[in-house]
């Protein structure tokens, strides 16, 4: 299998099936959170594929935008026949493409991956000054579940338990 086989592309609705799927085995090891499927389909603008010659899914990731000027990656993953062969880079590269093209200068992350995004020029976030006062009084006010991990709020950490804070600032 080579990478450069790969179609990306946005995600479709058809897609969720296949996402959830790969997202299951991952989710019972605590790699990644499973959600509903609503919670893909709302979100299925964020999320780009590679897709494989077969038609199958070799991977994915979503990028979402939580303020101004930061997003986060989401649930990024590669099936397990296409694990080492770049697909997640590939992956990882466009949707920090998506975030130039919107406007954004920071991306951050939560993951347990810290070399494959250390790799990409991610950090870890060493402080809770990632954003000034006004705009942490404002994040607080967000129900969605990201932006408390970022927030590094104390009601997240069960889910995010063992999980690194990354961030990588854009170039122009």
């Amino acid at each position: 299998m080579d990478s450069s086989d790969l179609l990306l592309r946005p995600a479709r609705t058809h897609d969720v099936h296949a996402i959830r799927s790969l997202v299951e085995p991952l989710a019972r090891d605590r790699v990644l959170l499973q959600k509903e499927a609503v919670a893909y389909y709302e979100a299925i603008q964020e999320f780009v594929v590679a897709e494989a010659p077969d038609g199958s899914l070799a991977g994915f990731g979503a990028l979402h935008v939580i303020w101004e000027d930061i997003a986060e990656v989401r649930t990024l993953a590669t099936a397990g026949a296409w694990r080492g062969q770049g697909v997640g880079h590939l992956v990882l590269d466009r949707l920090l493409e998506r975030a130039r093209a919107v406007g954004v200068s920071r991306v951050f992350c939560l993951t347990f991956e810290v070399g494959f995004f250390a790799r990409h020029g991610f950090t870890v976030m060493a402080d809770q000054s990632a954003v000034d006062p006004e705009v942490y009084s404002e994040l607080l006010r967000s129900q969605d579940e990201g932006v408390a991990e970022f927030l590094d709020l104390a009601r997240v950490k069960p889910n995010t338990l063992g999980n690194t804070r990354m961030i990588i600032r854009l170039d122009g």
